[in-house]
């Protein structure tokens, strides 16, 4: 691994260290006001939200790269066009879960170089659990992973880590689905599975997590139909790619890209390499 994406882990991790320990300040505070605002597109933001980017932004910013953050002012595609190499954040994914104090909700982070994510960090700061990738040199999952615990170097990261995918017993195929946002056609394509593949069962699971459950191989497949923004996909993409998953547009055309005019997602599949959809 070179010795640039082994410091950008590290710092890409520690930051979603910190931030997690600001988040868990006011969830675990049962008489903090969450002081939710809606945003334009009605989506929540709480104050969580805006201490976690404040304190991620600025140390990801020490790498002299560009932060393309849902929380932080967006700059124009024609300024951003020109960005080869950026950070795309997720302060808090999962607003909705988070205000529903169900802990799936997650910090994200990915370097993306060329419209591709290409290292991603996930933190789930209420179980503790840490997820990384790095296209090209593998995933893993650190649990018990506190947020007053930074990691001293690379080294201590992957030395805590279990590499992805693990192992699950004979379980027949698993969907993992959207817990906020399970639609019609959604609905239909894990429908359309089962009559290809016979009986699956589903898992439902709030924001970047539906990733990770493919990642680690506890879901064979994410299907989504409704909408995200790249900032909701670049790491668990990069978790996904590096573990050996695949992510295709829902036509199977490619794959999603980053840093792009339009900063909403089309319709995507993220599933087990193993399987074969064929073509939709």
């Amino acid at each position: 691994m070179e010795k640039t994406k082994q410091d950008f882990l590290l710092l890409a991790a520690n930051a979603s260290l910190e931030a997690g320990r600001a988040i868990m300040a006011v969830y675990d505070n049962k008489e903090a006001d969450f002081h939710i605002e809606l945003k334009p597109d009605d989506s929540p933001l709480t104050v969580a939200d805006k201490e976690s980017n404040r304190i991620i932004v600025p140390r990801l910013s020490t790498t002299g790269l560009p932060v393309l953050s849902e929380e932080s002012k967006i700059v124009p595609y024609e300024e951003r066009q020109s960005w080869q190499k950026l950070w795309i954040v997720d302060p808090l994914d999962g607003t909705k879960e988070f205000i529903k104090r169900n802990g799936e909700f997650t910090v994200n982070i990915a370097l993306v170089e060329s419209h591709t994510p290409v290292m991603g960090v996930i933190y789930v700061p209420a179980l503790k659990e840490l997820y990384w990738g790095i296209v090209g040199h593998g995933a893993g999952k650190i649990t018990q992973c506190g947020y007053d615990r930074p990691f001293a170097d690379t080294g201590s990261l992957l030395n805590a880590s279990t590499p992805l995918p693990c192992k699950r017993d004979g379980r027949g195929m698993v969907v993992v689905a959207s817990r906020s946002h399970l639609n019609d056609a959604t609905q239909q394509f894990i429908n359309d599975l089962a009559s290809r593949h016979g009986d699956i069962s589903t898992v439902s699971k709030g924001s970047s997590l539906k990733f990770c459950l493919v990642a680690e191989g506890n879901a064979d497949i994410y299907p989504r139909f409704a909408p995200t923004m790249e900032w909701d996909t670049a790491a668990g993409q990069a978790i996904a790619m590096a573990a050996g998953c695949k992510v295709t547009l829902a036509d199977m055309s490619g794959t999603l890209s980053y840093n792009r005019a339009d900063l909403l997602n089309p319709s995507f599949i993220v599933y087990n390499s193993k399987l074969n959809l064929g073509t939709r």
